[in-house]
């Protein structure tokens, strides 16, 4: 019945047009088949061997996503089973992930990560390194992955000040980045930011895409 509840009170609050992505990583089996059973349909995990071991033993139209840091070694494995990507925060990733996409023939969606927090220990792009990428002569021929939008996650902190700058910074990002090399791409839509303490901010900065666990299936 929490759970319910949760989902209900959770959906009163994200508006339309915005997606709710359950972040179900060490959450059991059991508890993923009853959010589901209640609707949800994409969840995200941000460990590659979670995901791989629970993705068999659950509905085959749930919608992966995979939200954490990812080592190239590990894209093999994630690639057949995600319907998006949204860490990816080098080229080498990306050209990783076009590379096994295309071995079993299929079209990976995938968000670009920006860095937008104050913490060092947070991975992702910045504005050149996202340049460099996109007027490489490489990047055209990776046909077996899509641009989709961005994704960045904020300093962990209560200033929401300080939330709402960084999630501003990454709205920047996206309008810049759709104005300058998207125009014409209807894939590139997507900003994924925002989880349980901030995706108020989030959502009013611009977010299509939030990220949310602790208010879905509580402290873990």
């Amino acid at each position: 019945m929490t759970l319910k509840k949760n989902l209900h009170h959770l959906m009163l609050e994200i508006p339309t047009g915005v997606k709710l992505v359950a972040v179900s990583k060490t959450q059991q089996v059991e508890t993923i088949q009853a959010l589901y059973d209640l609707g949800q349909r994409m969840f995200g995990e941000n460990k590659v061997q979670e995901l791989v071991n629970k993705q068999p033993q659950l509905p085959e139209d749930i919608r992966w996503h995979f939200i954490g840091h990812l080592q190239r070694n590990k894209v093999k494995f994630v690639v057949p089973i995600t319907s998006l990507i949204h860490s990816i925060d080098s080229f080498r990733l990306l050209c990783e992930v076009n590379k096994e996409a295309a071995r079993i023939s299929r079209r990976i969606n995938c968000l670009l990560q920006f860095h937008i927090a104050t913490e060092e220990n947070k991975f992702g792009l910045d504005w050149e390194e996202a340049v460099i990428m996109l007027t490489s002569p490489d990047f055209p021929e990776l046909k077996n992955v899509a641009i989709c939008g961005v994704m960045g996650m904020a300093t962990f902190t209560d200033n929401q000040t300080i939330v709402r700058k960084e999630f501003c910074q990454l709205k920047v990002i996206f309008d810049r980045l759709k104005e300058s090399y998207f125009k014409e791409s209807p894939d590139f839509k997507e900003i994924s930011m925002g989880m349980t303490s901030d995706f108020r901010i989030a959502i009013e900065e611009g977010s299509t895409l939030v990220r949310i666990g602790t208010m879905l299936f509580g402290s873990r």
